[in-house]
């Protein structure tokens, strides 16, 4: 491992604040709900870690940068945030944000602990300077194609915008459903109006309609005028990146968002830990909180665990990573070398297919664990 000596900063002059550089995406065309939701977790997990004494008593404070799901100013924000002399970095929701972060990180010595983004190949090469918290795409999306299949689906729609993200995902479902007798009809939806996708749906006599597609737009158009059409009355709608998790989906969309089924990454049941962070999350955020926020939440406690272990130097920080074992709020966080990942990967985080209930679409219903 190539292991760059911390440059001058990287240890404060006063030994005032161990920094953690934070990148979350905060003003559009990001998804500012989840990046609301991911630096509530960071912020909390970091008062927790300072009201117990910070790390070897001095203080750990977040630098944050708004990446704006903007991969030139998230690279443009890793090279501040080195200059800054932080000792890590954390966050990411966007995985096309996050591989240029992880890209600029690795290209610097940086330690980055990746908490949200799931594409596969954060990358380009294996790397010991990148850790990832959020499950593999390949890993949750097969846990997806699966319960599609379950569920009596063989024909699917893929309404996709273009880009690494979505390509990824679109692959990954057609790779796992064809061997299993599934077709995966692949819809490009630039150019298209809603009500020429729901003409393509009708032809297609498809069963599913995936949404890899970003929100607000299309994905709510789309499912406006898929459930205002009558052809298209027994039609599932699946989102597997996540759409649904968040409020505002079931503000602007109401009844016609529930029984849309997504990807979460939480277990069944909390433990001790995560009961008392998802107390502490909703009162900071007034609202119940996502899978994003505990993803932040634990990608702080991973950090300040190594920090308090193997102290502020970059290349001793990244040279921990399969060391780490940390209580997080899901489950003991692990890392580990795992194949057609170029990361340190926890695998693997608990993950449910869950939709909102049409009887009550402020409660999740889960459909299917994997």
């Amino acid at each position: 491992m190539n292991r760059p000596p911390s440059p001058p900063g990287a240890e404060r002059a006063d030994g005032s604040f161990v920094q953690i550089g934070a990148l979350v995406p905060l003003t559009r065309p990001g998804w500012v709900e989840a990046g609301r939701h991911l630096l509530a977790g960071l912020e909390l997990a970091v008062r927790e870690v300072n009201d117990a004494g910070g790390i070897v008593g001095r203080p750990l404070e977040l630098v944050v940068r708004d990446t704006a799901a903007d991969p030139h100013r998230a690279a443009a924000a890793v090279d501040e945030l080195a200059r800054l002399g932080v000792a890590a970095l954390a966050g990411e929701y966007h995985s096309v944000v996050a591989r240029a972060a992880a890209a600029r990180a690795d290209a610097l010595g940086l330690p980055f602990l990746c908490s949200s983004a799931v594409l596969d190949a954060l990358t380009e090469q294996p790397t010991e300077w990148v850790a990832r918290l959020a499950p593999a795409q390949s890993h949750g999306w097969r846990i997806y194609a699966d319960f599609l299949l379950r569920a009596g689906h063989r024909r699917i729609v893929v309404a996709a915008e273009p880009s690494v993200y979505w390509a990824a995902g679109a692959r990954i479902l057609r790779d796992y459903l064809a061997p299993r007798g599934g077709t995966v009809i692949e819809l490009d939806v630039r150019g298209r109006t809603p009500t020429a996708v729901c003409d393509e749906l009708v032809d297609s006599r498809a069963t599913a309609l995936l949404l890899l597609v970003g929100h607000p737009e299309p994905a709510v158009p789309i499912v406006k005028s898929v459930r205002s059409d009558q052809r298209l009355a027994e039609i599932t709608i699946g989102a597997p990146a996540g759409q649904p998790e968040f409020a505002e989906w079931a503000m602007l969309l109401g009844d016609d968002g529930a029984a849309i089924p997504f990807l979460r990454y939480l277990p069944e049941r909390l433990s001790p830990l995560g009961t008392r962070v998802e107390t502490a999350l909703r009162e900071r955020l007034a609202e119940a909180p996502s899978f994003v926020a505990f993803e932040g939440y634990d990608a702080v406690a991973v950090l300040a665990d190594v920090l308090r272990s193997h102290g502020v130097d970059r290349a001793r920080t990244a040279g921990s990573w399969p060391r780490v074992a940390v209580e997080g709020t899901r489950g003991q966080i692990r890392f580990s070398r795992t194949p057609g990942v170029s990361v340190w990967q926890w695998a693997w985080t608990p993950i449910q297919v869950v939709d909102r209930d049409p009887a009550e679409p402020g409660r999740f219903r889960i459909l299917h664990a994997g």
